[in-house]
């Protein structure tokens, strides 16, 4: 597994230049079974790392653009009328949810009718259809994409939708020798192609390992400790009781200690420290911080908050 593992990092490679923590993260994310939404300006080849991801795990792909126009059954399917033997029966048609692997690709750019098709799929692994309950095949990974600039005509994530997502991965331009080796690499000749590394059985089986590996108690601690400082009812840090209106729920706990164990097993350590929560923390509760009013008014933001957080928890708690 281990083997496997690097191997399928050094397929993703082939293709992305660049952005190994990120590839981490989405990989961590993975073996949590967990969902990561990616934002980023255009450019940064989102929609790409996605989708060379998919094409390095042996796992059914589907690709879902979300335009203003997308309706809940275009996702999740529906029942139409079918004639067998001479009867009219309601056959469902199942939608490109019922995949393993989903891109959700620019997930704000539909009103949130739609967005609310994802968000028993992304948290029950099933959809309800005409009163039908249809369970969805494991593994289920959810890869959704969002530009933070480009606001006109989009459809802001409810906090409920978002809090379904593990981790909130904000995406950086490359560095000049990166992209340097990005413009040789796209202008050059064709593509790389990208093999397959880990089966459906491979990923379910890490998956279930991951869960097992055990795990201190001064490390869940550490976890739990971080999250409570981002809320201003428990926080010592002063500039969350003065800027975050709400902070992160226990679901950031469970993801910081399950991120800090798939980080741990993708290093081919058997155990989780500190550090490794340390590492999937920004990530993870990026997107669970409510700034108020204030906080916007006096340029605030909420990366500031989670470094404030950082420095004011030891690691030995």
């Amino acid at each position: 597994m281990a083997e496997k593992l690097f191997r399928l990092k050094e397929e993703i490679h082939r293709v992305i230049v660049g952005y190994d923590d990120v590839i981490d993260k989405i990989l961590i994310s993975l073996l949590s079974g967990g969902h990561v939404l990616l934002v980023g300006v255009p450019g940064l080849a989102k929609t790409l790392m996605v989708k060379t991801i998919s094409r390095a795990l042996d796992l059914k792909f589907s690709r879902i653009q979300f335009t203003p126009d997308l309706m809940p059954s275009d996702i999740v399917g529906t029942e139409i009328i079918q004639d067998v033997d001479g009867k009219k029966i309601f056959q469902f048609v199942r939608g490109p949810i019922f995949a393993n692997v989903i891109l959700a690709d620019e997930i704000n750019r539909t009103p949130p009718k739609t967005q609310a098709a994802l968000l028993e799929a992304m948290q029950e692994k099933r959809v309800s259809v005409m009163g039908r309950t249809y369970e969805l095949e494991e593994p289920f990974f959810v890869l959704a994409t969002q530009n933070p600039i480009e606001q006109e005509g989009t459809y802001p994530l409810p906090e409920a939708q978002l809090d379904r997502f593990m981790m909130q991965i904000d995406l950086s331009y490359p560095s000049f020798d990166e992209e340097v080796e990005i413009v040789e690499r796209t202008t050059t000749g064709e593509m790389p192609g990208v093999d397959k590394v880990l089966s459906k059985d491979d990923v379910l089986r890490l998956q279930k390992q991951v869960r097992q590996m055990t795990v201190g108690e001064h490390v869940i601690r550490y976890a739990v400790q971080l999250v409570r400082q981002t809320r201003p009812e428990t926080s010592s840090v002063e500039r969350v009781k003065e800027y975050v209106q709400w902070g992160a729920g226990p679901r950031a706990s469970q993801s910081l200690v399950l991120g800090a164990k798939a980080r741990a097993f993708l290093s081919g350590r058997d155990y989780a420290t500190t550090e490794d929560v340390a590492f999937v923390f920004p990530d993870v509760v990026r997107h669970r911080i409510i700034l108020n009013f204030v906080a916007e008014a006096e340029g605030v933001r909420v990366d500031d908050i989670i470094r404030d957080v950082l420095s004011a928890v030891p690691r030995k708690v």
